[in-house]
């Protein structure tokens, strides 16, 4: 498929098979979804594309996790069709162009070479131009003009075709043609051809690979799994597990199954399902999911769901059926193109008609001269270049700020979301733990209290001894060495450091030593109503203080959120964290709607009730758990410094990860759409309002008629004003001043 006109003809070729229930075509991804009435057999959906001029690998699995390369593919085909086309175009346009703008240089080459051998050498290179790069618009127009079905490729090919037609003509039979009306117009067909070229060069460029997100998913899943087989350990592949096979799981390893705990005490990064940064812990009898990372104990866990059960692979699944469903946006160019290509073609016709039978001598002359005209100055150069164009300077605009559109639909799209849905964790807020607040509850200061809990915690990989020690580090706090340390799952952490033992943890921690909690009571409650994780510290058998943890908000957030409302924009946000603490969030931050508790699909469930209830939806996320939202999504927007897998199933990606860049890209997007149809208008300005000059209605009343080399440099001149148009997109500011993104 090449263009928007393509998805309802392949919707129209597919429903017309019997026993097709329902056809969804995805032009992004190149793919049909249908769901079946009846047997069907694939040879039969192969015939009824061909016939409606298409070809595909027809496959019958219920669900194909292989990722392709189309997309890679087709740019790499783009880009040396229009290397070749260039290189072959740019003589012609030199030879032309140098002979119309410099008299010196006309009279050289013609002195050179003579007319014939000029024409002859301008006959050569422009073919090579239109059937070596440029066949592949008459391989796909004329056999659509031929089927009824005409399109901008057929309009391409009949445009340039004619262009070159006429010029051979004028080559090799110049008798043939009437006075004053023997010139070749070689330069014009090889200038289209290679300029459409390059558009569909950086369309294909845009898509982008498609199934990068899911072989990304996929890589989570571990290849092995040790199993206790007859009483001993035994690696297995992960496709010969079987439902309650009993697994053991290691320190650091990722869990290879979806499963309930046995034995063992643990807790479990579970960051990939729910986005939040907090270990969950894990005793016997708890469920843990396949791809998550088991840390600081061993565990032994009965596989439960497996392959298509497992939820990995329904976070797969979730995202193939959103990629497959979200079907593009059609492109306004194609829509007018559809009446537009058979309206020209008929008036060329009549005017060939009209002239043939009514014109003065040589009236065939005339007709051919007159239709070819109305060819040229209809032919899309203008029309091609509109929406690109704007395309490319728009996302080079965006890529200069760190928003990087993956294609120009996302561009239309964002325009006219009504709704953006947030996701908390790594989006909103940082994404990992920092301290927040410290109080003391003994003699000693604020800095002793912290540097004896840091230097407690240097042994620790916990999230929140991390931010215990940034805490420290950022204060310019020297650590002393800790000894004996340990740790009690659940509990909190003890260690001694000069000669002191320090406890962190809950309360009941504390208790369990000895030590009087009583005086943090009060404090501890309103750390937890602020969304805060309070760690009591001890020092010997003394309550001296109580550290305050959190997922702070980013300080862009507040800025970004007020203007995205100021727009008009309701805003939502989504989140696996606990209600309480995102109902804080979000309430410090005026958002409209929170959604707590949420895994993947409820993500998605969620999402589809604001749209239906709101308009169209753009989800902004960053992390793995985040990608069935991001496809899902009307338009799905990345946090750059998030994980690949949530990059590659957006629609955009925000390089510096700063969130006012999300009111940055919808300006864009609004200032792209205003560019691209005034890029439009202009485009079939030009050419209808000089359709009828070109059919020559001025020439019984004044004698005027407009040659093909006029029609050509109108033609051309529309072009340069389409150009020139969009290249004001360069002056786009944004309203929002993020931090400067990182180096590509």
């Amino acid at each position: 498929m090449h263009c928007g006109s393509c998805v309802s003809r392949v919707e129209k070729a597919l429903a017309g098979v019997p026993g097709i229930d329902a056809v969804s075509v995805n032009l992004a991804t190149r793919e049909a979804t249908l769901t079946l009435a009846g047997q069907v057999a694939p040879e039969r959906l192969r015939q009824a594309l061909q016939y409606a001029g298409y070809d595909t690998p027809v496959t019958t699995d219920d669900v194909s996790i292989e990722p392709g390369d189309v997309s890679d593919q087709d740019t790499r085909t783009a880009w040396r069709r229009f290397l070749l086309a260039a290189g072959l175009t740019v003589p012609v346009f030199i030879l032309e162009m140098g002979s119309h703008l410099v008299p010196a240089f006309h009279h050289l080459v013609h002195d050179a070479l003579g007319t014939r051998a000029l024409h002859l050498l301008l006959f050569v290179l422009t073919s090579l131009v239109l059937f070596g790069p440029g066949r592949v618009f008459f391989r796909i127009g004329l056999p659509a003009l031929i089927r009824g079905a005409p399109e901008m490729n057929t309009l391409v090919a009949l445009g340039t075709g004619a262009a070159w037609a006429y010029s051979v003509v004028v080559t090799f039979a110049p008798q043939l043609m009437p006075q004053g009306a023997a010139q070749v117009y070689y330069e014009p067909a090889a200038v289209i051809v290679t300029l459409i070229l390059l558009g569909r060069f950086l369309e294909a460029r845009a898509r982008g690979r498609t199934g990068a997100a899911i072989e990304r998913l996929l890589g989570l899943q571990p290849h092995e799994a040790r199993v206790e087989r007859d009483g001993s350990p035994l690696t297995v592949p992960i496709a010969e597990l079987r439902r309650g096979d009993i697994v053991r799981v290691r320190p650091g390893e990722r869990i290879p199954v979806d499963g309930e705990v046995l034995e063992g005490r643990s807790h479990v990064d579970e960051a990939m399902i729910t986005g939040e940064p907090m270990p969950v812990e894990k005793t016997a009898g708890d469920p843990v999911t396949g791809g998550t990372t088991n840390q600081a104990g061993s565990l032994r866990v009965r596989a439960t769901d497996l392959g298509e059960d497992a939820a990995l692979a329904r976070i797969v699944r979730m995202v193939q059926q959103a990629q497959a469903g979200k079907l593009p946006v059609q492109a306004l160019v194609d829509r007018i193109s559809a009446v537009f290509v058979p309206v020209v073609m008929g008036i060329a016709l009549l005017t060939a008609v009209t002239w043939f039978v009514w014109g003065p001598a040589p009236a065939l002359a005339l007709a051919l001269v007159n239709a070819v005209s109305v060819l040229i100055i209809a032919c899309p150069c203008a029309m091609g270049l509109a929406t690109p164009t704007s395309i490319m300077v728009g996302t080079g605009r965006g890529a200069d700020h760190g928003i990087l559109f993956r294609g120009g639909e996302s561009l239309q799209t964002l325009r006219g979301v009504a709704v953006v849905a947030l996701d908390k964790t790594g989006t909103v807020t940082a994404g990992r733990p920092a301290l927040t607040d410290l109080e003391t509850l003994a003699e000693l200061d604020a800095d002793t209290v912290l540097r004896l809990a840091a230097a407690a915690e240097q042994d620790s990989e916990h999230p929140v001894a991390a931010a215990i020690r940034a805490g420290a580090d950022a204060r310019g706090l020297d650590l002393p060495q800790a000894e004996d340390f340990a740790t009690s799952t659940g509990g909190g952490i003890e260690a001694t450091v000069d000669g002191h033992r320090i406890r962190l943890g809950t309360p009941a921690f504390l208790g369990e030593a000895g030590i009087d909690t009583a005086a943090a009571d009060a404090l501890t409650g309103r750390l937890a109503e602020a969304a805060r994780t309070p760690i009591l510290v001890g020092v010997d058998d003394r309550l001296v203080g109580i550290i305050g943890v959190a997922d702070p908000i980013k300080p862009e957030s507040r800025e970004a959120i007020a203007s995205l409302r100021a727009r008009g924009l309701r805003v939502a946000m989504l989140s696996g964290d606990d209600r309480r603490t995102a109902e804080a969030v979000g309430h410090e931050l005026g958002i409209d709607e929170t959604h707590a508790g949420l895994l993947p699909g409820d993500k998605v469930d969620v999402l589809r009730a604001l749209r239906a209830d709101h308009g169209p939806v753009a989800f902004v996320g960053d992390g793995i758990n985040d990608a069935p939202a991001l496809a899902e999504a009307d338009v799905g927007i990345a946090i750059g410094t998030g994980t690949d897998i949530a990059m590659e199933s957006a629609d955009v990606v925000l390089m510096s990860g700063d969130l006012r860049n999300v009111p940055n890209a919808l300006a864009l997007s609004r200032a792209t759409l205003r560019n691209i149809r005034q890029n439009l208008f202009w485009a079939f300005a030009y050419n209808t309002a000089l359709i009828p000059v070109a059919a020559g209605v001025l020439y019984p009343a004044f004698g005027l008629s407009l040659s093909p080399m006029l029609a050509a440099l109108a033609m051309a001149f529309s072009s340069v004003f389409v150009v020139g148009n969009a290249l004001r997109l360069r002056r786009f500011r944004t309203p929002l001043a993020p931090a400067s993104a990182p180096a590509a």
